[in-house]
């Protein structure tokens, strides 16, 4: 079975959200949500960025995401910023689960391509510990230190909401990721620890500027963990086309993301069936990006999902679509694991 490695998942949210169920979500699995152990050695999912998310605590008032995403045109409303010390026992809660799974003996916690190899090798779950939002790290950068020491490899400086480093991009379709104001004088030195500590810097949720911003002072490959076209799906969450140009020109990634909302042209979020959103985002993404510059994104247990993959075990229904597609085994293989591994290579040194 063809390796998965991915670009994004949210499963330490779930673990979170349930910290007394975590052995049944995890080791027995209990068929809810998309991961779970069973499922990703069924799937063939070797290992990925499990990412550190600080839900807001408002998020859900008074609005229906779901209702407002499944009729376009829309936009969400984006939560207020939040603080570094109401994000801090979150992020250590999540982290500590994290922990947890490298304990069962199913999992280890990757800080380098060698150690990736190394798990993939036993037959454990690569973990990258991943944050997707910066809250909590404050300005005077130390705690950026404290992470990077438990593991941090890569993290994205906004999730949407904006945080003290930069803005992220509100949910709307159609859009533009042109929404605002680019990086803060805090994210610029955000950026420049993040190369000088070889930590992987994300992309995904941040709107035009701030992506201008990172590509102008960066020296590392530009890499959208999960993101998609903006030219198949006008959603202010996926690339333009100048976008993915630079970051193909910097040597980075793209990892496609599964969920229907920015796959779907016309932006809805019900779990369509049939493979062509699918691959009309990657011959899209393959046509600027090259086909050393696309890996996948899924975005499990933190968005719906085509309903021909369903989870993590249908993962090789989507690399038998690539091949029925008429993509030759060498492209399938660097789309499902080798380019995110040659990427971190470039990106971590080794």
């Amino acid at each position: 079975m063809t390796p998965i490695f991915d670009g994004h998942n949210d499963f330490l949210l779930r673990l979170h959200r349930a910290p007394d169920a975590r052995e049944t979500l995890w080791l027995q699995g209990d068929g809810t949500g998309h991961m779970d152990l069973p499922r990703c050695k069924a799937g063939g999912f070797a290992g990925g960025f499990f990412a550190v998310y600080i839900p807001s605590p408002t998020a859900d008032i008074g609005v229906d995401y779901d209702a407002l995403m499944d009729n376009p045109p829309y936009e969400v409303p984006l939560p207020a910023l939040i603080d570094q010390k109401t994000a801090m026992p979150v992020t250590l809660a999540e982290i500590g689960h994290l922990q947890w799974m490298e304990r069962t003996g199913t999992v280890s916690i990757c800080r380098s391509v060698a150690d990736i190899r190394a798990a993939m090798q036993a037959g454990r779950i690569a973990a990258v510990l991943h944050f997707e939002g910066a809250e909590a790290i404050g300005e005077d950068l130390d705690a950026l230190h404290v992470w990077h020491a438990a593991g941090l490899r890569s993290l994205g400086p906004v999730w949407s909401r904006p945080t003290i480093f930069g803005h992220g991009v509100p949910f709307r379709y159609p859009g533009t990721p042109d929404t605002g104001e680019g990086l803060t004088t805090a994210g610029i030195r955000l950026i420049r620890e993040l190369n000088r500590l070889k930590i992987m810097v994300d992309l995904s949720h941040l709107n035009e500027k701030g992506f201008d911003d990172v590509a102008a002072i960066s020296d590392a490959p530009l890499v959208a963990t999960h993101s998609n076209a903006h030219a198949v799906t006008p959603s202010t969450r996926n690339l333009t086309d100048r976008q993915l140009r630079q970051i193909a020109d910097s040597g980075g990634m793209v990892g496609l993301n599964y969920a229907t909302v920015f796959l779907d042209p016309n932006g809805r979020q019900n779990p369509f069936a049939g493979w062509d959103p699918v691959l009309r985002h990657v011959d899209h993404l393959l046509s600027i990006l090259g086909e050393d510059h696309l890996g996948l994104g899924s975005d499990f247990d933190g968005a719906t999902v085509p309903a021909d993959i369903g989870d993590v075990a249908g993962n090789p229904r989507l690399l038998d679509a690539l091949r029925v597609h008429g993509f030759g085994e060498d492209l399938v293989e660097k789309i499902a694991w080798k380019n995110w591994l040659s990427v971190l290579s470039r990106t971590w040194g080794g």
